[in-house]
């Protein structure tokens, strides 16, 4: 005759439903890493689509600082 080791029913409805919120957070921290991912090559794009513009406004009015609150700009002083 063999004997069954068991905890409690209580105690393991307890473990499974931790191990369930745990798993349920992980899952999530996924979806926010992919989230993550995709955003920084958004950023990286937006990046690139500034330098761009930042390129093209240079050849356009020289070495500039732009106030880009209203456009207003100012030489930049360049040193020998």
């Amino acid at each position: 005759m063999s004997t069954e080791n068991k905890i409690k029913e209580e105690q393991l409805q307890d473990l499974q439903a931790k191990v369930g919120t745990m798993q349920q957070i992980q899952g999530q921290i996924g979806v926010l890493e992919g989230q993550k991912h995709l955003l920084l090559h958004q950023l990286a794009g937006a990046q690139d689509e500034l330098q761009k513009l930042q390129t093209a406004l240079e050849e356009e009015y020289g070495k500039v600082s732009i106030n880009i609150q209203d456009g207003t700009f100012t030489a930049i002083e360049e040193e020998n």
